[in-house]
């Protein structure tokens, strides 16, 4: 048996089952598909303004790589390099800046300036401060433990100060100004100098001046004289030892001048020898119990006398 496939068309099967009252269509109809009327203009429009955007805003992303001056090693002042980061020119920071190293270019100085201050400020790993150093307006101050300034060449200490001490490495301490050094209390030191051709001064304007050492104190005028001044008394002594003047001459001035009589052997305080008696040349340097030095008329023997009105009355 052979089957014969018959193959139609859905339209003529549509026409072929529809009955036969029906009028047939001579002209098909044709139904528009799209986007028409104001939908199509808000669809243009909307398409118009985001291409605007978009050249907008590719205009401004070349304007800022141009005003940044963006390059492969970095933008503007700021290079990228192996070695790290590389300013050139100013730079300013607003918030706190944290780098291991900072340097400047080679034969370049390093300048770090502020409308306030410059504050650098070191810490440990758990954050807490270590050490700072703030440069202001009115003082530099360092916060830290210890604190050195060491020569560039050879390393040495010039300078360092903690809680316990304040030591000075150099070789010379020169206080230029004209009042000199003012020390609130005691000061140790092996060697006291003054530069060349000036005077050395020791003062203390109002209360004692002392010199104390363990294996002696020696006072030396190399090139000119030695002079000590007070205002009442100066005391010598020797609680071990002896007190010994070495010189060509040894002048004691103003010492007061007694007079002896040989009838009575006493004596009597005056400034100069009597007018009315012979002119006196020799005299004899007499102590007091208490150590008061006076001037006798020298005799044949000793005119000194423990009870003259001079020790008595001194």
């Amino acid at each position: 048996m052979h089957f014969y496939w018959i193959k139609m068309t859905r339209e003529q099967y549509i026409l072929a089952t529809q009955p036969n009252s029906l009028p047939r269509t001579e002209h098909p109809q044709f139904y528009p598909v799209g986007i028409y009327g104001w939908r199509k203009r808000c669809l243009y429009f909307f398409v118009l303004l985001l291409l605007v955007t978009m050249i907008v805003n590719l205009a401004m992303t070349i304007w800022i790589l141009k005003v940044m001056n963006f390059t492969v090693d970095g933008m503007g002042n700021l290079r990228v390099t192996k070695k790290g980061i590389r300013l050139e020119g100013i730079s300013e920071f607003l918030l706190p800046l944290y780098v291991k190293e900072i340097h400047s270019r080679k034969d370049s100085p390093l300048v770090l300036q502020s409308d306030r201050n410059v504050t650098v400020n070191a810490r440990n790993h758990m954050g807490q401060l270590t050490g700072q150093l703030t440069v202001g307006a009115d003082a530099v101050e360092a916060q830290c433990k210890r604190f050195e300034v060491r020569a560039s060449d050879s390393g040495k200490v010039l300078f360092s100060a903690d809680e316990d001490e304040i030591v000075i490495g150099a070789d010379r301490l020169k206080v230029t100004g004209t009042e000199g050094a003012v020390f609130g209390h005691s000061v140790e030191t092996p060697h006291i100098r003054a530069e060349p051709s000036q005077d050395l001064k020791l003062e203390s304007p109002t209360r004692s001046l002392v010199m104390e050492a363990p294996r002696g104190v020696q006072v030396n005028a190399a090139a000119g004289d030695l002079k000590a001044t007070c205002r009442k008394e100066l005391h010598l002594q020797s609680t071990e030892g002896e007190i010994f003047l070495d010189a060509d001459t040894i002048r004691l001035g103003n010492l007061p001048v007694g007079s002896f009589s040989s009838s009575s052997s006493s004596f009597s305080s005056s400034s100069s020898p009597s007018s009315s008696a012979p002119r006196q040349t020799i005299y004899e340097l007499c102590a007091c119990p208490n150590g008061k030095l006076y001037l006798s008329p020298a005799g044949a023997g000793s005119t000194c006398q423990s009870s003259s009105n001079i020790c008595l009355w001194s």
